[in-house]
């Protein structure tokens, strides 16, 4: 497969999981908002930093109110990590490789950048926040099942499944670090019924309540950082989206699973290796915020190998040498 092609469809994918993601933190800053006391309002500014884009933010558009943090995360074209930019990033790379994916595919990315640029979308994230980002969000999960289900399983698709389950990743880590980090307004609300609240609502947002209470008896953190952290078989919990990524990377290589032939197999099974072993206790210990920044800068590191080792410009060698 081409390089051109393959980061293409890599791409595709990351933005599709990424417009999800950014749908979902807004979706759970929007439940812990509705929840808190007064004292505990007005924290929109805090899912600009969580998303790391709070400099452009504050140069570009100034006070962090709901509608402007919405506006900017949601339909900003400048911001590049903006719903719509990200459907709209995916798009153009389902154009350049039109002929690769299913026609059932580019109807629906089409379909979901209609969605997110007609002129009534705008009102809607304002007046029925829910039900706009739960359309995004199914939006995504169509796009997703229609590569599952009518793309061929070959190189390609293993293209598809690792450049979804890397961004999920990283953003599913950033969910738990809107609550944990950002939005406790102060250590004193640790422990009270408020703080359980936040961590349902953090469960909902990844649509993690109903199987955490299949196996839990009840909503803790450290249960809920398990959970979202360390479990092997949830689809969003970061060890399964690190465990399908590294079986991606041995399809797109052709090498079996527990090898490590370049920098992106070591480099993700030593991560991924890293969970198998992880305790939820030693995790808080070191601090979730600590643990979970750690976490995303070596996803990064991921994220360059990959580009280095697939999708790079590389000089033509010459097969016999140098010409004298």
């Amino acid at each position: 497969m081409l390089s051109r092609v393959a980061d293409a469809i890599y791409w595709m994918c990351r933005y599709i999981e990424r417009a999800e993601n950014v749908a979902r933190c807004i979706d759970v800053n929007h439940y812990l908002m509705m929840d808190m006391p007064e004292k505990g309002k007005g924290e929109w500014a805090s899912l600009i930093r969580v998303t790391g884009d709070h400099q452009s933010f504050v140069e570009r558009v100034g006070e962090a109110t709901e509608e402007n943090v919405i506006d900017f995360l949601t339909f900003d074209p400048e911001n590049p990590n903006s719903i719509l930019s990200c459907v709209r990033a995916a798009r153009e790379n389902a154009r350049s490789i039109r002929e690769v994916i299913s026609s059932e595919m580019w109807e629906q990315i089409n379909r979901f950048f209609l969605m997110v640029t007609n002129p009534q979308a705008k009102e809607d994230a304002l007046e029925t926040p829910h039900k706009f980002y739960e359309e995004v969000k199914m939006a995504s999960h169509l796009f997703a099942g229609l590569c599952e289900g009518t793309l061929t399983h070959s190189e390609g698709w293993h293209f598809t499944q690792l450049g979804r389950f890397i961004e999920r990743a990283d953003k599913s880590s950033r969910i738990l670090d809107v609550k944990y980090f950002i939005l406790l307004p102060e250590p004193g609300f640790v422990g009270t019924p408020y703080d359980s609240i936040q961590w349902g609502a953090v469960l909902k947002s990844a649509s993690a309540l109903e199987m955490y209470r299949k196996r839990y008896n009840r909503i803790s953190p450290a249960s809920v950082v398990e959970f979202l952290v360390l479990d092997s078989e949830f689809p969003r919990a970061i060890h399964y989206c690190l465990l399908s990524a590294e079986r991606a990377v041995h399809g797109i290589n052709g090498t079996p699973q527990g090898t490590s032939t370049n920098e992106v197999e070591r480099k993700l099974g030593k991560l991924r290796s890293d969970l198998d072993f992880a305790e939820v206790n030693e995790i808080i210990d070191f601090g979730l915020h600590e643990y979970l920044d750690g976490l995303q800068a070596k996803l990064n590191q991921v994220g360059s190998s990959i580009f280095n080792q697939y999708f790079a410009l590389r000089p033509v060698q010459e097969p016999y040498g140098p010409k004298a």
